[in-house]
């Protein structure tokens, strides 16, 4: 079962420096209101909704948001509340990198314009709708923390359809994090099944995986690539970034110092 992208290192311990930023809490609290929007309030009866709470938590968002942002969706908040749609958007960053974006938004034009002020001032470009899609995969992932025993693993995983899993020595936060991959359409029995065997799950997501990749030996081009994405994330409407680039080892290390 082979493994996922090194840039995953880089991501992790950007999300713990973003986990800081109020934009988590806006970000996964739109989450949670969509969530419970489309199904029910319960997060036991809602897959979607108890993922998105799982985050929250894990990013210190206190219960009383929590609760206020599932009533807001659940229709108990004021009137008033921003009715928020799951918009993708795609796009070119420097030497053809695909961009994949996703958002919520209460505004379409708004978001779009930010997102083409953010590629343009980064060497990219914003495209039209099924510029890059094509290259990307929608798959699943479930997040496990702590040792794992690996023949357990592999036989659980393939039982419950998964394609590949990976694990990865989080030094920065003194942890092992185990990545199983599948079909998005079997995240929640993943999910469910991996918990059931005695795997810690500490979230399972969506993800776009790219079908190929561009290979960025050049330091400037890296940091270029890695301030296009700190810019596309930093957008309020933004909730997720994905693009086809591995760095090479040399630059991840540089990075990782």
């Amino acid at each position: 079962m082979a493994g996922h992208s090194k840039w995953a290192n880089i991501k992790r311990q950007k999300a713990r420096v973003d986990a800081k930023k109020g934009k988590v809490f806006t970000q996964i609290s739109r989450e949670i209101i969509v969530a419970a929007r489309n199904g029910l309030p319960d997060p036991d009866a809602n897959f979607q909704l108890r993922s998105a709470i799982v985050k929250a938590k894990a990013a210190g968002i206190p219960n009383d948001n929590i609760d206020r942002a599932i009533a807001k969706g659940s229709g108990q908040g004021s009137g008033d509340e921003a009715q928020y749609e799951a918009i993708r958007y795609e796009g070119y960053g420097p030497s053809g990198v695909a961009v994949l974006i996703e958002a919520l938004t209460d505004n379409r034009n708004r978001t779009a314009a930010d997102l083409r002020v953010a590629f343009s001032k980064n060497g990219g470009n914003l495209g039209e709708t099924g510029c890059v899609g094509w290259m990307f995969e929608h798959k699943g992932v479930v997040i496990l923390t702590g040792e794992v025993n690996e023949e357990v693993l592999l036989e659980t995983s393939l039982d419950l359809g998964a394609e590949s899993y990976e694990t990865i020595e989080d030094e920065e936060a003194d942890t092992t994090l185990t990545e199983v991959l599948g079909a998005f359409e079997d995240l929640e029995a993943m999910s469910r099944g991996l918990e059931a065997s005695g795997f810690t799950v500490a979230q399972a997501e969506p993800r776009w995986i790219p079908s190929n990749s561009v290979d960025i030996r050049d330091r400037e081009l890296a940091q270029t690539l890695i301030k296009l994405i700190d810019a596309l994330e930093d957008l309020d409407d933004v909730q997720t970034v994905t693009a086809n680039f591995e760095f090479s080892d040399e630059i991840i290390a540089e990075f990782n110092a």
